[in-house]
């Protein structure tokens, strides 16, 4: 049965709102929702920072940085992300099912996060090796806490890498801005990255990442279960790899709608769009219908309202069509 879900964000700030919105739009899986209109404590570094277990972090004018001790943001962002699943929890009361749960990976953390004298973590070895073991023992934390408050769910880990292809090609900037930080090897990027997924214990779990240049076949080596694309972005090259995550029983989410826009999303797009991939892949929709998900191409948060309802009901129809 191919199934709809959302990538994590929504607009707008009233949390009961949002998890009203994807238990009754995407039932077959919904999403712990994202509302980074709240500012940097709620966006996707913010709601990251949260779950990180064991290092302390405050907001500077410049973003996030590691300090000694929790600074006054960081707890605020703790306590908000503790009110959002208290709200989850509320509006979720009965539910069974698939939940998919998402933070930001570790290599999205090191290039936006700095080191408590400047700079990005991603320039220091250690540093960037603890926050992602930090981190890994974090989303174990939080999982717990959401199986706790929704005891009838299936949890689903999501892992958001949108920063990967540029950490890979050495195109995360420096302080300065005149200079690049040098790349990350593969294997070192898939090290740390399987650190976080294995977090999730034998639960599927999905990376995340819209950029063109998606690597495919490191975050399969991984340990992902499954991989999430933008679909009109992701480069011909990375079509093969895609093909064999299918081939050999994975997931993939597929971005087939805009994530804004100003035209009312169609069923008839998103059926199209998905059909259209997979003859390029080379697949038969028969054969591998039951391992598709349907999603927006990134997070709707700069979206309306309106537009978020009306992409989440045009994916969980395209995906009735497929099944």
């Amino acid at each position: 049965m191919t199934r709809a879900s959302g990538i994590g964000s929504l607009p707008g700030e009233d949390a009961h709102e949002a998890a009203r919105v994807v238990l009754g739009e995407l039932p077959d899986l919904p999403h712990l929702p994202e509302l980074p209109a709240r500012g940097a404590l709620a966006d996707l570094t913010g709601r990251a920072v949260a779950v990180v277990s064991d290092l302390g972090f405050d907001l500077q004018p410049a973003g996030w940085r590691l300090t000694d001790a929790a600074g006054v943001d960081h707890r605020r962002a703790r306590s908000l992300l503790a009110q959002d699943l208290d709200a989850f929890e509320e509006e979720s009361q009965g539910f069974t099912g698939t939940l998919k749960v998402q933070v930001a990976g570790p290599w999205t953390l090191a290039a936006t996060v700095e080191k408590p004298r400047g700079d990005k973590v991603l320039s220091d070895h250690g540093a960037r090796r603890d926050l992602a073991q930090a981190l890994a023992e974090g989303v174990r934390t939080h999982l717990a806490d959401v199986a706790r408050r929704v005891p009838g769910a299936e949890l689903v880990l999501q892992v958001d890498e949108p920063a990967l292809p540029a950490v890979l090609a050495a195109r995360v900037p420096t302080a300065s801005g005149f200079g690049r930080h040098r790349s990350v090897t593969p294997p070192v990027a898939s090290e740390a990255l399987e650190w976080v997924l294995d977090a999730a214990d034998d639960r599927l779990t999905v990376v995340h990442c819209c950029d063109a240049e998606v690597p495919v076949g490191l975050l399969r080596s991984a340990g992902a279960g499954a991989v999430s694309v933008d679909v009109a972005t992701l480069a011909v090259t990375a079509y093969d790899e895609l093909a064999t995550v299918l081939d050999e029983g994975g997931t993939a989410l597929l971005g087939v709608l805009p994530a804004t826009g100003s035209a009312a999303p169609s069923v008839k797009a998103a059926v199209e769009r998905t059909m259209r991939l997979l003859d390029m892949l080379g697949l038969d929709p028969a054969e591998v219908s039951d391992r598709l998900v349907l999603t927006p191409a990134c997070g709707l948060a700069g979206a309306t309202p309106a537009y978020a309802r009306a992409v989440l009901a045009a994916l969980r129809g395209a995906a009735e069509a497929l099944t």
